[in-house]
């Protein structure tokens, strides 16, 4: 029995971030004129601090962390609440919310 409990751990630990559900979910809304989200890149994290930006399951330092931004890292904005944006980034696409203090350069 002990050795089902753990595989099954291992395979949990290794789902693709991407296949994570998020706790506050947000609609991306894109057309063929133009895209609905802004875009905006990952700026000012101090490389003495922890050098990356949690990206969240919700709007809010109470919610999962689900991966991690970089600076440079470009990331397209389509939510708001508060401080805290909905954001999708990557290849494959992912998305989940971050700290509006650490974007920057935006662009529409």
């Amino acid at each position: 029995m002990m050795k089902y409990v753990v595989t099954t751990m291992i395979a949990l630990s290794c789902t693709p971030l991407s296949a994570q559900q998020l706790d506050v979910d947000f609609r991306i809304v894109e057309d063929d004129q133009a895209a609905g989200c802004l875009g905006a890149t990952v700026q000012g994290l101090q490389p003495n601090g922890d050098g990356f930006l949690a990206v969240r399951s919700g709007p809010g330092t109470n919610h999962r962390k689900i991966d991690e931004l970089h600076n440079g890292d470009g990331v397209r904005p389509c939510a708001q609440k508060g401080n805290w944006w909905g954001v999708y980034y990557g290849n494959p696409r992912r998305k989940g919310w971050v700290h509006g203090n650490w974007l920057g350069r935006w662009a529409g």
